[in-house]
């Protein structure tokens, strides 16, 4: 950054934004936390449906939602027994959005398998 360009104040306000998106990057750099984030950018899950379609133990995803509730990425709500994950800031359920259409969309041979029957 240009010193002449960037005033003080900015170039503070800048360090602070880029701080924010580094701890942001730094809890969405999982494997596992990426794929629930994925799975609950498109509608809000439960802890067993995550598990089931993860085909991982409780403790592992429970442990990953712990992460991601202490990081502020996700919130819950409770009906009755059943609690309900969601993406906590709209904004990051943008950019989780266009990560699920780079990586996670099922692909036209994938769509065309399901459709026939054949996964």
């Amino acid at each position: 950054m240009d010193a002449e360009v960037v005033g003080n104040g900015e170039l503070a306000d800048f360090r602070s934004k880029a701080r924010a998106a580094s701890s942001l990057l730094k809890a969405l750099s999982h494997e596992t936390r990426l794929l629930i984030l994925c799975m609950v950018s498109r509608e809000e899950k439960t802890v067993s449906e995550i598990e089931k379609l993860l085909g991982l133990q409780q403790a592992v995803v429970s442990q990953q939602l712990a992460r991601l509730r202490a990081d502020n990425i996700l919130e819950t709500r409770r009906d009755g027994r059943q609690i309900y994950y969601r993406i906590a800031d709209p904004q990051l359920n943008d950019l989780i959005s266009v990560l699920y259409k780079m990586y996670c969309e099922p692909g036209p041979a994938v769509i065309a398998a399901d459709a026939a029957g054949i996964a």
